[in-house]
């Protein structure tokens, strides 16, 4: 493709982009607490978390709260999944409380599935914040970009998702311990359209979600690792293997994010780390003969992903997608890409006391630690 980037990482970069410029803002409006870098409010604020928790549970909890069972049947979630959940959004961070009915009420009513579900007086703030922030932030990307170049790339975006075969939740999901891209359980019943927005309510972020989900999924199908190792570390491995202190800085992904990779692909035989000379604390990370090989298939398939999609959803939609998508993103590079113009944060936010990204990841790592698309 003479040096061109994966359709995927194009629509990576953007949706990076477009949730690090909204998290950049959600942190500067709401008192939180932090892990390494303080808190703008008291003890019982809750813990800063990305725009992946507004997408795929705070904002099907009203202001009044609602039942578990409610509350499960607008996520899609299972069992297990809405258990995790209501620990991570309650205990861990303090959006939510959930509250047991009294002893009054009937033994049938004091069911779990009855339990109410309500946002804490810091969730209540969040919630404030977190509603209008999609609209914000599109707009500021409308007047940055132009009205019609983002009206265009949505039109597009939705195009290629009203012709998928069945729905797609409308935030890429939390990676689990092997990192891969799962999609909805097909055989789980769930009421229709849970957990997804109705086609007239797909911001940007959504429609950017639903179509890198899409492709995960066809790319790991075929390939076995996960899109985000195979973009974020797996590529990066020259023939001379690569400094392991150095991918975070060539990948635009978190350390903690690197090491999750690096743990994967040891774990598959795919690579090991060694030291880079007898006596060196520098470590290299280099392939085998099977991580070559899957080296090679990933450069093969995320482009041959692409051209299915086109045989499916029509040569000229990917094609002006394509073309859309590498006028914003530039060179790719925090110098040069438009992008970036919109990333500066906040000088008391956690990202001003962070190294500068240098580039955006090839594919978002939204992990457990709070839903970053880079994996912080």
């Amino acid at each position: 493709m003479n040096g061109r980037l994966p359709l995927p990482t194009l629509l990576s970069h953007a949706l990076v982009a477009f949730t690090t410029e909204f998290d950049n803002e959600f942190e500067h409006r709401v008192p939180h607490r932090t892990t390494n870098h303080g808190s703008t409010g008291s003890r019982s604020s809750p813990w800063l978390v990305s725009m992946v928790m507004w997408l795929m549970f705070m904002r099907f909890v009203p202001g009044d709260g609602i039942a578990v069972r409610g509350l499960q049947e607008l996520t899609g979630f299972n069992d297990k999944e809405m258990r995790t959940w209501l620990s991570r959004m309650g205990k861990w961070w303090g959006y939510v409380v959930v509250v047991e009915p009294g002893p009054s009420d009937s033994s049938s009513s004091r069911s779990v599935l009855n339990w109410v579900v309500r946002p804490t007086p810091g969730g209540r703030k969040a919630l404030e914040a977190w509603q209008p922030l999609p609209g914000t932030i599109e707009k500021r990307w409308q007047e940055r970009f132009g009205k019609d170049v983002i009206d265009r790339l949505q039109e597009l975006l939705q195009a290629l998702v009203d012709n998928f075969d069945g729905d797609l939740p409308d935030s890429l999901p939390i990676l689990g311990y092997d990192l891969l891209s799962h999609g909805p359980d097909r055989e789980r019943r769930r009421p229709a359209g849970a957990g997804f927005a109705p086609s007239s309510e797909c911001t940007l972020p959504i429609l950017l979600s639903k179509v890198l989900l899409a492709f995960a999924i066809e790319f790991e199908r075929d390939s076995g690792v996960s899109l985000a190792t195979s973009s974020n570390a797996l590529r990066l491995i020259g023939q001379e293997g690569a400094r392991v202190r150095d991918l975070p800085r060539l990948s635009g992904v978190s350390k903690e994010a690197i090491a999750m990779s690096l743990g994967r692909l040891e774990e598959r035989g795919l690579a090991f780390v060694q030291p880079e000379s007898a006596g060196s604390r520098v470590k290299i990370l280099r392939l085998t003969p099977k991580g070559r090989i899957a080296q090679d298939t990933y450069h093969r398939l995320i482009l041959d992903v692409e051209q299915r999609c086109q045989a499916c959803f029509g040569k000229d939609v990917v094609r002006n997608l394509r073309e859309l998508r590498e006028r914003l993103d530039g060179d790719a590079t925090a110098h040069r890409s438009p992008l970036f113009r919109g990333l500066e944060p906040y000088p008391n936010g956690w990202r001003a006391a962070a190294p500068r990204p240098e580039r955006l990841p090839h594919y978002p790592m939204v992990l457990h630690r709070g839903g970053f698309p880079d994996g912080s």
